[in-house]
């Protein structure tokens, strides 16, 4: 039982006895997860804090793929890919239940374009050597039709097959936080950051508030990691209110749809739409994910609004490979994630698609490592990467990574016998009491948003859910009407922002 008030008693005992971890980890993202995990795994003392609850970022927005980047071998990044493609393949070991393997279906307008990707995807297949998850092969016209049976037909010439893989991003996240805890790690959810501990100039702890109790504790550390996703500019300012921003924020929105638009178990990539970037058309759950797009961003706020623009290129483009075109009055949920991209040359206004995916890691004067950029493909390298210099950083000799080969604690929520709660979602009350009592859900929207994926699927039949979770929450944490009155109409408030009037 992950229980949040239990974490916080250790805490608060440790903090008075002046206890000293050998690592903190700032940002319970995917970089933040699992630099914690890899560090834990090593036998470090780790403890993680999250402002906010497990993945609320960027890290549960994503388009729910693992995958190589098949537009990166286009641009010439051969590393990059072969990397993100060795990690796909761990992923698909290290969390079985969670990820698994998905075929792509690129439909092409003549043979010309199904020679061309048919021999990069071949490339992309071979990179991928012993951890290829299947076979590019080219595909008729008739055999597209059949795998997807609601494609336009219109100058529909065939197809080439090539594989990725397709996983959920917010329930892999609880899966490391979970392996966490069982390496004997510590993480903590709504504790951000106020403050720094220093011993003269350099880094030795942090200070932290509690949202719940409003406690502030003082946490003492050998090692500190910012790894707060597109938030890192603003810790690193905490830190020294002259550090230059590292980052270049961009967004990429999503459109979840009913399964009657594309009511098949291949997903379609579109390989270059109208701004030179790919469109996915994914089944995900019973619905159909449609996405993304790439919007510079000044801002970088907690829940990043679509542009009215953005929802109508995703349809759009849809539309003009499906048979019938969604429409807005179609769109069940539209979700908006915002990218850590790291600057290409430090200042100015650049195109974010020319602006480095690759993760960046740097050590400020004063000690704090900070960690950003990269995708959810290759969080477990870049964790590697990072706890690798802090363990250089601290003289931790003969500490060697166990990650690579290390499975996660990924069960699934358990389908207990139970009525479901919408017909619209598979979700029922002992789903509900486990994300409550093992996953250290403390609020509405970590129940429907991250620990169900329900928000991100159907904002209205979400909605729909919440008497049933706030008789839940009331019941296993004794929360009061006042509180969860407060949490309701937070969730409210949000799912109408997931909505599209």
């Amino acid at each position: 039982m992950l229980s949040r008030k239990q974490h916080i008693e250790s805490l608060r005992k440790q903090a008075e006895q002046g206890y000293t971890w050998d690592v903190i980890v700032i940002g319970g993202g995917a970089t933040g997860l699992g630099s914690a995990v890899d560090a834990a795994s090593r036998g470090l003392r780790v403890l993680l804090l999250e402002a906010h609850d497990f993945a609320k970022g960027t890290s549960s927005r994503a388009t729910k793929l693992a995958h190589g980047g098949v537009r990166y071998l286009a641009q010439g990044n051969i590393a990059l890919v072969k990397e993100a493609l060795e990690e796909r393949g761990r992923m698909l070991r290290n969390a079985p239940n969670l990820v698994r393997p998905m075929p792509f279906v690129i439909p092409v307008r003549n043979w010309v374009q199904k020679l061309f990707y048919w021999v990069g995807l071949k490339a992309y297949e071979w990179l991928s050597g012993k951890l290829s998850v299947g076979p590019t092969t080219l595909m008729s016209k008739a055999e597209v039709l059949r795998v997807l049976p609601t494609i336009s037909q219109k100058k529909l010439a065939g197809g080439v097959r090539y594989f990725d893989a397709q996983f959920d991003d917010a329930r892999l996240a609880i899966a490391l936080m979970k392996t966490l805890h069982v390496l004997k790690g510590m993480a903590v959810n709504y504790m951000p950051v106020t403050g720094f501990v220093k011993d003269g100039d350099k880094v030795c702890g942090v200070q932290a508030k509690d949202e719940w109790t409003e406690t502030v504790y003082t946490l003492r550390a050998k090692a500190v990691i910012n790894a707060t996703g597109v938030w890192v500019d603003q810790l690193r300012k905490l830190d020294n209110a002259s550090s230059k921003p590292m980052l270049s924020p961009s967004q990429g929105v999503h459109v979840v749809v009913g399964p009657e638009f594309y009511p098949a178990k291949e997903a379609m990539l579109v390989p270059k739409t109208s701004d030179g970037r790919v469109l996915f058309v994914v089944p995900w759950l019973g619905k159909t994910l449609i996405g993304t797009t790439d919007t510079p961003r000044e801002d970088i706020p907690w829940e990043p609004a679509a542009l009215p623009e953005e929802i109508d290129f995703i349809l759009n483009t849809a539309g003009q490979y499906l048979a019938k075109a969604p429409t807005k009055a179609d769109v069940r949920s539209v979700f908006v994630g915002l990218r850590p991209l790291v600057k290409a040359g430090g200042g100015g206004t650049q195109n974010t698609k020319s602006i480095s995916r690759e993760h960046t890691i740097i050590t400020d004067p004063s000690g704090l490592v900070t960690i950003t950029g990269g995708k959810w493909t290759t969080y477990r390298s870049m964790a590697e990467e990072v706890i690798d210099l802090v363990c250089e950083q601290q003289g931790w000799l003969n500490k060697p990574t166990r990650t690579r080969n290390l499975r996660l604690e990924d069960d699934l929520p358990t389908r207990k016998p139970g009525s479901q709660l919408h017909p619209s979602l598979e979700l029922n009350e002992a789903e509900i009491a486990q994300a409550v009592l093992e996953e250290m859900a403390m609020t509405i929207e970590d129940v429907l948003a991250r620990r169900s994926r329900a928000l991100f699927l159907d904002a209205q039949a979400a909605l729909d859910c919440v008497p049933e979770v706030r008789r839940v929450l009331a019941s296993e944490l004794n929360q009061s009407e006042a509180l969860l009155d407060a949490q309701e109409q937070a969730f409210k408030a949000l799912a109408s922002k997931y909505m599209v009037r």
